[in-house]
């Protein structure tokens, strides 16, 4: 799985998450525009973001990552 298809993956579930970013960031600890960059540019979160991100979401890492199908 390619960086593009981890990204597009990521941007999905924020998407199907319903949350709107704000709610998002303040959780995860970052700015909204910052959950904004992730959605509309090439933008990754530090892991220890992307672990939050991911419980936030409630989704498992491994699934956007590839290593695992739901």
């Amino acid at each position: 799985m390619e960086l593009k298809d981890i990204q597009r993956r990521m941007r999905e579930e924020i998407a199907a998450s319903g949350l709107p970013q704000k709610v998002i960031a303040a959780n995860i600890g970052v700015s909204p525009q910052t959950v904004s960059k992730y959605m509309k540019k090439d933008v990754f979160p530090a892991l220890d973001t992307f672990a939050k991100l991911c419980r936030v979401l409630d989704v498992k890492a491994d699934y956007i990552l590839g290593t695992e199908e739901y």
